[in-house]
């Protein structure tokens, strides 16, 4: 059996390990936007770091000929979007970190609640995921706007 202090010096490593990690995905999430089409490719926005919303363009003109609702349905779903798609990378980045430790068995990690942080629906599949599968879903905008997404 592992002495106390052989056990005490190989769990300090792996805290520090960790701490090194953690300021390494600190920094690289600081320099980290998503960028989100909205579903009627009139709208691209992006969030930042902390899922905050950085930029808003209006592409080709489609603005002019969509009414007030329209337009703000397209802000708010490609911001979302951007935001949920800003989260989950958030989340996939850090989880390694929540994690019981190999190394070290004291260690147990800690379960983080990501549905609390950042929201139900980024525990929710991924678009693209659902792309995937051969699934469309009718985006929110187009609900409350009575669409069915079809031309």
């Amino acid at each position: 059996m592992e002495s106390m202090e052989a056990r005490l010096k190989q769990a300090m490593a792996e805290l520090e390990s960790v701490r090194e990690g953690v300021a390494r995905v600190e920094r690289e999430l600081r320099e980290t936007s998503f960028s989100v089409l909205s579903s009627d490719r009139a709208v691209r926005a992006t969030a930042g770091p902390q899922g905050e919303l950085t930029k808003v363009e209006f592409l080709e003109n489609k603005y002019r000929d969509m009414s007030p609702q329209e337009l703000a349905a397209s802000v708010l779903e490609a911001a979302g979007a951007a935001r949920v798609k800003m989260n989950r990378h958030v989340m996939k980045a850090l989880a390694p970190f929540t994690e019981p430790s190999a190394a070290v068995p004291e260690l147990k990690g800690f379960d983080l609640d990501w549905g609390r942080i950042f929201g139900p629906e980024v525990l929710e599949e991924d678009d693209a995921e659902t792309a995937r599968a051969g699934r469309t879903a009718t985006p929110a905008w187009r609900d409350a706007l009575g669409e069915d997404g079809e031309d």
